[in-house]
C-alpha cells in the first residue's frame, strides 16, 4: 500500500518537477489504494465496528468474496471479489443502509456526505460550524415547541395536532438517517443502536408520547455530533504531521536556476533547495551546507541535529539555521514522515485486545437488554399492576438506556488517542495490541551495539610510555599510521587523537588481522593489536598488566610501537549513550527485567552492562543464541520485549512478545519489522512506552465501568423509580461524551 498523499503526477526529467509547477495545491486523502484490481469504497457513514460487523454481516454471502479490508479511520473498504460481484456488493450495502461511493469519487469532497448516525461534522479542524449542526438545531427548536404545546396549550385537537407536526418535523430533520438504517438492520434482524433507537422513538410518539420522541431525537443527534467531532479529533491526531510537510519546493533546474514546483511533481535525484527556518519539503541527502535540523517530527527529540554533506534530511523537519542542497531520494508519498502516518492509520485499524472483548459483550449485551425491555412490555402488567401505557413507555426508556454506543466506541477512542501520542513522542506502535501488551512486559533483551552503546568505536583512553621519544612526536607517529588503516579501530584512533601527522612516515605495509607498519628516519614503527605486539616479543609483565585492566572494561586495545619496546597504549570502546543508564533505571522502577544479548565477548558484554546498570549481560551469542534466549527468558519471566537494529537481531525481535526496533528514522527494515519503531535512538523511549501502555489500559477499563456504571444505575431506575426518556437519552450520550472526553486524555500524555 501507499501512503494518504494523492497519487503522485508524472515528473520532468529535466527540472524535477511536472507541468504542474505552482498550478494547484496539494491533495492529501486519508485513504490509501489497495492493490491494483481491488475496488476501494468510501462510506462516510461507517464509523465504528459495530457498522463495519454490518457490513460483514451484510456481505457474507457474495459469490466469490475473497476478503474484505476495512479502514475505519479513513472510512474506506476494499472489497476483494470477482468483478460482476460489485454490483451486488454495493446494492447489499445500501440495503444495509449505507451508501458506497467509488474512492475516485470522494477525493477533495470527505465533507459532502451524510453526516448521520456516527459520522458527523467536518473533517479538516478549523472552526467552521459542523456539517448538519444547523439542522439539528432546528430539530431542537421544534421540539421544543413540541414540549411547550403539550404543556402549556389547551388539549384541543387543533393544538395536539399542532404538537405532533412539530414533532414529526423535528423526527424528520435529526433521525432521518437513523430511521434509514434502522430499519435496515430490523429487516436484517439486526439490532444495532439505530434499530434500539428507531423502535423507542416510533413507539413513544405512538403511544402519545410525540414530544419527548421529539426531544429524544434532536438531542440524541446532537450529542452523536459533538461525540463524533470528538472522536475525529483522536483519529486526525497523526494527520496534523502532514500540514508540516510544504507544498511547494525549490528545485534546481537544468540550466542552473531554481525554480518553486509542488512536492508531489518531484522526482527522486532532483536537487532541492532548503533555506533557514523553512521546513524540508522531501526526504534527501545533503549534497551543499551544513546546517542543524529540528527533527522532532519524525524523532520526537526537539534538540537540533547537525548535519552536513552526506547526512539524511526527513520531509516536515525544519531547518534551523544554514542553507543546504539535498538530493531528493523518496517521493512525496514515500517519505518517512509519510510511512509513519501510514503506519498508524494501519494501526488505528487493528483491534486490540479490550476492543475484541468489548465488541464480543456488546453483541451479547444488546439482544439480551432488548430481551429485557420485551419482557417488561409483556410481562410487567400482569405481574406488577402496571398499566399497558406504563409497561411499554419503561421498555422504551430500557431500549434508549441499553444503546451500546458509549461502550463501543470508549476502547477505540482510547486506543487511538494513545497510538497518536506515542507517535508524537517518535514512537511508532504498530496496532493497539502492541499498546495494551507493552504493559505487560517483564523482562526485555537488549542488544548491545547501536541500542546500548553508540555502536561506533571511539578512542577511551591515550597512555605515552616513557621511551626517550616526544610525547607530541608519538602521537603524531600514531596518527599517520592510524589514518592509512581503513580499520574502524583506526579510524577511531585517528579521529580521538585530533592531530596532524607530519608526513615523515614511508613503506606502509597492512599486516592483516593484526595492524600496520611504517618506517620513519630509518626507525621501524608498527601500530597492532596484542597479538601483533606478542609476535614481536613485546609484551612484557607491565604491558600484559595495563592491558588486562583496559580488557576488563571491554576496551580494545591498540600498541604503538618501535622494533625494540612499547611507545603508546591506545584503548578504543563502544561507550554507552547517554541515555542508556537513565533508561534502564527507570524500566527496573517499573518491575522490569533488563539482559543485554550480544556477540561480543563476555568481559565486553559484563563491562558494558556494569556500566549500564544492567541485570544480566551474556556474549559470544550468535542469532539462533539470542533467539534460544528469548524463549528461555520467557519460560522464565513470561512476557519478554526485545530491543535492537531490526536487522540482525530479526529473529529475536520476531521470537519476543513485543519487539523493539531502534533508530527507525535510518533504517526501513526497521520500520516494517518490529512491532514498535523507536525513530531515534533513545532508549528511554521504551519505559515511556510502557508508561502510556499502563496508561491507556487503566483509561479503557475506566471507560468500560463508565459505561456499564450508568446504564446499570439508569436501568434501575427505569424499572423502579421512574426514569423518563428524557433521563435516558442523557444517559446515554452523557455516558458516551464522558469515555470520549476520557479517552481524549491519553492525546495529553507527558513524556
Amino acid at each position: 500500500m501507499s501512503h494518504p498523499h494523492s497519487k503522485e503526477a508524472d515528473a520532468s526529467q529535466s527540472c524535477g518537477c511536472g507541468s504542474a509547477c505552482g498550478s494547484e495545491p496539494m491533495v492529501i486523502t486519508e485513504a490509501k489504494p489497495e492493490p491494483a484490481g481491488i475496488p476501494v469504497f468510501r462510506i462516510p457513514t461507517m464509523d465504528c465496528a459495530v457498522e463495519e460487523g454490518e457490513i460483514r454481516h451484510a456481505l457474507a454471502k457474495l459469490p466469490g468474496l475473497r476478503s474484505l479490508s476495512f479502514q475505519l479511520g479513513a472510512r474506506t473498504l476494499a472489497i476483494d471479489a470477482p468483478a460482476e460481484s460489485i454490483p451486488q456488493a454495493l446494492e447489499a450495502i445500501r440495503k444495509a443502509g449505507f451508501k458506497p461511493v467509488p474512492l475516485s469519487e470522494s477525493v477533495g469532497h470527505d465533507d459532502e456526505h451524510d453526516h448521520s448516525g456516527h459520522d458527523h461534522g467536518l473533517r479538516h479542524g478549523g472552526f467552521a460550524l459542523p456539517e448538519g449542526l444547523p439542522r439539528y438545531a432546528l430539530a431542537l427548536l421544534l421540539a421544543f415547541g413540541a414540549e411547550s404545546v403539550s404543556f402549556f396549550a389547551p388539549h384541543t385537537l387543533i393544538f395536539s395536532g399542532l404538537g405532533m407536526a412539530l414533532s414529526a418535523a423535528a423526527i424528520g430533520l435529526a433521525g432521518f438517517s437513523t430511521y434509514v438504517k434502522g430499519l435496515a438492520a430490523l429487516r436484517n434482524l439486526r439490532l444495532n443502536i439505530n434499530a434500539l433507537m428507531t423502535v423507542a422513538v416510533t413507539g413513544a410518539f405512538l403511544i402519545g408520547q410525540w414530544p419527548e420522541a421529539a426531544m429524544v431525537m434532536a438531542l440524541y443527534a446532537i450529542a452523536e455530533l459533538i461525540e463524533a467531532r470528538s472522536v475525529d479529533r483522536a483519529r486526525n491526531a497523526i494527520k496534523g504531521l502532514l500540514d508540516m510537510t510544504p507544498e511547494k519546493a525549490e528545485v534546481k533546474q537544468a540550466d542552473g536556476s531554481w525554480a518553486e514546483c509542488l512536492v508531489k511533481t518531484v522526482a527522486i535525484g532532483a536537487i532541492v533547495r532548503v533555506k533557514p527556518g523553512a521546513r524540508v519539503p522531501l526526504d534527501g541527502v545533503i549534497v551543499a551546507g551544513t546546517t542543524s535540523v529540528d527533527q522532532s517530527p519524525v524523532t520526537g527529540e526537539s534538540i537540533p541535529v547537525d548535519k552536513a554533506i552526506g547526512d539524511p534530511v526527513f520531509a516536515g523537519t525544519i531547518n534551523t539555521t544554514g542553507m543546504v542542497e539535498a538530493r531528493v531520494s523518496s517521493a512525496a508519498n514515500g517519505t518517512l514522515l509519510a510511512r509513519i502516518i501510514h503506519a498508524v492509520e494501519q494501526a488505528q485499524g487493528s483491534r486490540a485486545p479490550t476492543q475484541q472483548f468489548v465488541d464480543r459483550f456488546a453483541s451479547i449485551y444488546t439482544p439480551a437488554v432488548f430481551a429485557l425491555a420485551l419482557a417488561v412490555c409483556l410481562l410487567t402488567p400482569w405481574l406488577m399492576d402496571w398499566t399497558w401505557m406504563q409497561a411499554i413507555y419503561k421498555a422504551l426508556v430500557l431500549l434508549v438506556i441499553a444503546c451500546p454506543c458509549a461502550l463501543v466506541i470508549s476502547t477505540p477512542v482510547t486506543v487511538v488517542s494513545g497510538l497518536a501520542a506515542a507517535a508524537r513522542r517518535g514512537i511508532l506502535i504498530k496496532g493497539g495490541v502492541h499498546l495494551e501488551g507493552a504493559r505487560k512486559i517483564k523482562a526485555i533483551a537488549l542488544d548491545k551495539t547501536g541500542t546500548i552503546t553508540q555502536g561506533k568505536p571511539k578512542l577511551v583512553a591515550t597512555e605515552v610510555l616513557p621511551s626517550g621519544q616526544e610525547e607530541s612526536q608519538v602521537l603524531r607517529w600514531a596518527s599517520d599510521l592510524a589514518g592509512h588503516s581503513d580499520h574502524p579501530v583506526s579510524k577511531a584512533i585517528a579521529q580521538g587523537l585530533g592531530v596532524q601527522g607530519n608526513g615523515q612516515l614511508e613503506g606502509f605495509t597492512a599486516l592483516p588481522g593484526r595492524g600496520i607498519e611504517a618506517q620513519s628516519n630509518g626507525l621501524k614503527l608498527i601500530l597492532g593489536n596484542h597479538r601483533l605486539i606478542e609476535d614481536r616479543d613485546l609484551c612484557g609483565p607491565q604491558i600484559e598488566a595495563r592491558l588486562a585492566e583496559h580488557e576488563a572494561q571491554g576496551r580494545t586495545v591498540t600498541m604503538l610501537a618501535s622494533s625494540t619496546q612499547v611507545l603508546a597504549i591506545f584503548a578504543v570502546a563502544d561507550t554507552i549513550k547517554e541515555n542508556s543508564r537513565e533508561a534502564i533505571a527507570e524500566l527496573h522502577a517499573l518491575g522490569v527485567a533488563s539482559v543485554m544479548l550480544t556477540g561480543d565477548n563476555v568481559a565486553t558484554a559484563k563491562a558494558i552492562a556494569k556500566q549500564a546498570g544492567i541485570d544480566d549481560a551474556r556474549g559470544n551469542l550468535l542469532p539462533e543464541d539470542k533467539l534460544a534466549a528469548i524463549e528461555e527468558l520467557q519460560k522464565r519471566y513470561g512476557y519478554v520485549a526485545m530491543a535492537g537494529d531490526g536487522i540482525n537481531d530479526a529473529p529475536a525481535l520476531a521470537r519476543a512478545d513485543i519487539g523493539f526496533a531502534m533508530g527507525g528514522a535510518g533504517t526501513d527494515t526497521a520500520m516494517e519489522a518490529a512491532d514498535v519503531v523507536i525513530m531515534n535512538d533513545d532508549l528511554r523511549r521504551i519505559p515511556e512506552a510502557i508508561r502510556l501502555s499502563r496508561k491507556t489500559q487503566a483509561v479503557l477499563w475506566q471507560n468500560i465501568a463508565i459505561a456499564l456504571g450508568i446504564k446499570a444505575i439508569f436501568m434501575g431506575l427505569a424499572l423502579f423509580n421512574g426514569a423518563t426518556m428524557w433521563m435516558a437519552v442523557f444517559a446515554d450520550m452523557g455516558a458516551s461524551l464522558l469515555v470520549v472526553f476520557n479517552g481524549l486524555r491519553v492525546l495529553r500524555t507527558k513524556p
